[in-house]
Formats: structure tokens, sequence, C-alpha cells
């Protein structure tokens, strides 16, 4: 039995680059870093951080998402696997690189705090006929409900019982 997974909070480096592939049906793909940040005291009592930077590869549906809602700043939660590949530079110099393959892709912190957020973020397609979300009437949500407010039962009276009879 193997597990390769790598789960990780932090903030993106720089916008997302997505590409399109010619190969894998054309298969979208957004590349992206993220700083995670380790803060620690040191032996003298010095509050020290130790940053990590992490390259992160989305495909298909992840990279959607990542190219509608994530830009520089957006504070992300990624679970994935860890890959290291290598390739021959142009002069014939063997590189690696190590990368965190996206399976699951999550905005956190407020939305006023996402840069996507302030340019429109997504906007769903419009659909003939659904031009207007559902949006289900529930009295006292959203509107004033048309019914009077009505007056809340009394609290049934407790008889309060001395301090040497409690029932524990």
């Amino acid at each position: 039995m193997s597990l390769n997974k790598a789960m990780l909070i932090g903030n993106v480096g720089r916008d997302p680059e997505v590409r399109y592939l010619e190969g894998n049906n054309g298969a979208k793909v957004a590349t992206f870093t993220l700083a995670t940040t380790e803060r620690y005291r040191d032996r003298n009592g010095e509050t020290r951080e130790n940053t990590e930077w992490h390259n992160i590869v989305a495909w298909r549906n992840t990279a959607d998402v990542v190219e509608k809602f994530v830009r520089k700043g957006t504070q992300l939660y990624i679970e994935g696997r860890i890959r290291t590949r290598s390739w021959d530079d142009q002069t014939g110099n063997k590189r690696y690189t190590t990368e965190i393959i996206a399976d699951t892709l999550q905005l956190l912190g407020k939305k006023s705090d996402n840069p996507a957020a302030s340019q429109g973020g997504y906007q769903h397609p419009q659909t003939p006929g659904y031009n207007q979300p559902y949006q289900q009437q529930v009295p006292g949500y959203g509107q004033p409900s048309q019914q009077p407010a009505q007056p809340k039962p009394a609290a049934p009276q407790v008889e309060e019982m001395p301090d040497d009879d409690l029932p524990f």
C-alpha cells in the first residue's frame, strides 16, 4: 500500500496561467504558485517565518474553477498529489521540478478578500427561460411577512430546588 497526498493552505503568488493542450482532446491546464508560511519562535523568543513556494497544476474542471475565481493573493485549500518530473533544457542539462497536482481546490477567506470577486468572478451563462434565479418565498427571510408576528409562548416556570437536593 502507498499514499501520495499533499494538503496545503496558502496564498496564490501570481495570477494563474491557463493553457489548452493540443493532445488530450484540448484539455485545459492551469498552473500557479502557492505560498505557505510557517511561523515559529526561535530560542531567543523572536518570531521567525519560513515561506515555502509550491508549483500547483490543475486540470480540466479544476482548471475551469481556477480560471474563473483564482487570482494573485487568493487564499486556497488544495488537496492533491506530489509529482516530480524531469526534462533536458536547451543546453542539455537535466532539470527537475516538483509540483502538486490539485485534485481538490477550495476558496478560503472572505469574498471581499478574493481579488477575483472584485472583477465580477464567475457569471452563469444566460439560458432562455431561466434568466432569474429561483427564490423560494420564506416568511421572515428576505422579505417581511404579511402575517403579524405571533407572540412566543412563555417559558414554563421551574421551581428551584434547594442546593442539597440536586438530582446528580
